[in-house]
Parts: C-alpha cells; sequence; structure tokens
C-alpha cells in the first residue's frame, strides 16, 4: 500500500503565488506520510489573456514553478508528478508539459499534451489550445513508486488509443491532471476517467483544477482517484485541498486475473465490411 496526495487547486494568474501553495502542499503532504503527490494541469499559471500571460510564461530552465517543486520534493522526501506548467519552446510556440520528479528533486520524465482543446461549447464557451501550444508528439511510461505510470493531460482522456499505447507499454498507473470545464466536467469527467481505469485495468490519478479563477474561468473540479475495477477511491467535490488515497499494488493483478481484457486485447487490420 502506497499512500498518494491529490492537490486540488485553484490557480490563478501569479506564478509566485501559484508556486508558494504548491510548495506548502508537498511539505504538508510529506508531513502526512505520502510517497508521491499529484498536482493539476497547468499548475503554474491559468490565464486565459494571452497578453498578460505571456510575461509569466518562461522555458523550462527560467521556470520558478518549478524550481520551486523540485526543491520542494526534495526537502519533503517525496515523488511529485507536476501535472503540467505552460512553457515556452525554442521556436516561440508553448507547451503544455507534465513532469515526474523524484524524492530527490530530479526530474524523472517530461511529457507534451498530445490533444489539444480546439472546442465550442453550448453556452458560448471557445477555445483554441492549438492557437498557441504546440502538440506533443509521443507517449511517456516512467518507472514510479506506484509501478509504471503512463502520462496525459486532460483532453487526452477522450482518445482511447493512447492509453492503449501506455498500457502496452507496461503502465499500471495512468495520469491525467486536467482543467476542466464545467459543462464537459458534469457530462463526461467520471463516466471517462472510470473507463479509462476499467478498460486498462489500472488505476488512475486525476488532480484538476477548481471553481472561479482570476482569469474568469470556472472549472469542475472532483478530482479522482480510481481503481482497476472502476470504483473511486478518492473524489475530491470542488474545494480545493489536499485528498489522500491508498494505492494497493495487488489489487492491479487480482482485477487483470478476473477479467484478463489486456490479454484479449486483438489488432484490427482488415478492411471494414459495410454491410
Amino acid at each position: 500500500m502506497t499512500k498518494i496526495a491529490v492537490v486540488q487547486t485553484t490557480t490563478g494568474i501569479d506564478p509566485a503565488r501559484n508556486a508558494a501553495a504548491l510548495v506548502a502542499a508537498i511539505d504538508e503532504a510529506g508531513k502526512e506520510g505520502a510517497g508521491m503527490v499529484f498536482t493539476p494541469e497547468m499548475s503554474g499559471l491559468l490565464d486565459r489573456d494571452r497578453t498578460r500571460a505571456a510575461s509569466s510564461i518562461m522555458r523550462e530552465g527560467d521556470d520558478r514553478v518549478l524550481v520551486a517543486v523540485r526543491e520542494a520534493a526534495a526537502r519533503a522526501g517525496v515523488w511529485v508528478h507536476l501535472g503540467s506548467l505552460a512553457l515556452r519552446r525554442p521556436d516561440g510556440r508553448l507547451s503544455n508539459r507534465s513532469f515526474v520528479i523524484d524524492a530527490i528533486g530530479n526530474i524523472r520524465a517530461r511529457y507534451d499534451k498530445m490533444h489539444l482543446f480546439d472546442v465550442d461549447l453550448p453556452g458560448g464557451e471557445s477555445w483554441r489550445e492549438s492557437a498557441s501550444y504546440a502538440a506533443g508528439d509521443r507517449p511517456v511510461v516512467v518507472g514510479t513508486p506506484l509501478g509504471p505510470m503512463g502520462l496525459s493531460i486532460c483532453y487526452d482522456m477522450r482518445f482511447p488509443d493512447l492509453y492503449r499505447a501506455l498500457t502496452d507499454a507496461g503502465a499500471q498507473v495512468l495520469t491525467v491532471p486536467a482543467s476542466f470545464t464545467r459543462p464537459t466536467g458534469a457530462a463526461h469527467w467520471h463516466v471517462l476517467l472510470r473507463a479509462r481505469a476499467i478498460e486498462a485495468g489500472v488505476h488512475l490519478v486525476a488532480a484538476a483544477q477548481t471553481g472561479v479563477h482570476e482569469d474568469g474561468r470556472t472549472t469542475y473540479g472532483h478530482s479522482l482517484v480510481v481503481d482497476p475495477w472502476g470504483e473511486v477511491l478518492l473524489d475530491m467535490g470542488e474545494a480545493p485541498g489536499i485528498g489522500y488515497a491508498e494505492i494497493d499494488g495487488t489489487r492491479l493483478h487480482d482485477v487483470r486475473g478476473r477479467v484478463p481484457a489486456l490479454q484479449h486485447r486483438r489488432v484490427v487490420t482488415a478492411p471494414i465490411r459495410i454491410a
């Protein structure tokens, strides 16, 4: 059994203040005995005003939030999955990038969000992530105290082929840090995350943004931890804070033994017959 901490935030437009909140959460989680801490998508900055945000988005080596989280992980002696940061690439485009940081502050893995959120929602919300961000081009699995972990971010959850690739590569835990809108969250958040855990027979951790943010957006919350049978071990509702769950490594083997779906997967290459 490994205790994990899930941090649910209402991230604002000031990276320094956001970094301080993350550091405090990591310190608290370490004192509570957590072996790994999970934070949401865009943990360092949420600002839909691109002009204002531009001065706060740095290259990876200069990002103050990343530096602070690495130092906090080493001080607390815990692993951290930093859900994502907005970072500037050498070509001037931005990346929505996750990090896995070990208990001495080293970066063990990076993942750039592959599927970008370009949608028009009922009620007038319109989002064009691709207007500023470049999509990642490869899935990532990294060894952690919880086992091999497959990385994804938010909108990725709608694309099961990604999770098939991750579990084919040995992932036993999936992460889906998110900044989900309220309309899509109410409709799809729980059902999609439980489906991803069930179809792969894995634990899934989804740390989420919540509430009304400084830039005017509203996010859904409900950070989740789901076990391989689809049972919800933690649902944090809509309040910011820290939640805890126990990950039982034997549960995965029990569920996969009962329903060996991964062994039954077939690669469909034959032409589709249209009747």
